[in-house]
C-alpha cells in the first residue's frame, strides 16, 4: 500500500472516530477543504511531514501517536 493511501485511511478513520467533517478538519488544519480532500481521495504524489504534523496537531493528536497506527507498519507500506 502507498503512503498517500494509508494517510487517506488513517485521516478517514480519525474524521468518523471524532465525528468531525472535512471541513472542521481544514478550519483546525487552517488550510482549505479542498485540501482534505485531496488528501482523502489520494490526488496528491506525495504528503509533507509538515502537512501531517497539521493533521496530527488538528486531532490534538502527536505525530507519533498519528502514525502509532497498524495501517502505517513498514511491512504494509510501499515506498
Amino acid at each position: 500500500m502507498k503512503i498517500q493511501r494509508a494517510v487517506a485511511i488513517r485521516v478517514s478513520n480519525l474524521l468518523s472516530q471524532h465525528k468531525i467533517t472535512q471541513y472542521e478538519l481544514a478550519k483546525r488544519m487552517a488550510t482549505s477543504q479542498s485540501t482534505v480532500k485531496h488528501i482523502i481521495d489520494e490526488e496528491y504524489k506525495s504528503i509533507k511531514f509538515e502537512t501531517l504534523l497539521k493533521i496530527a496537531d488538528a486531532f490534538n493528536m502527536t505525530i507519533q501517536e498519528f502514525l502509532n497506527d497498524e495501517i502505517f507498519k513498514q511491512e504494509k507500506l510501499d515506498y
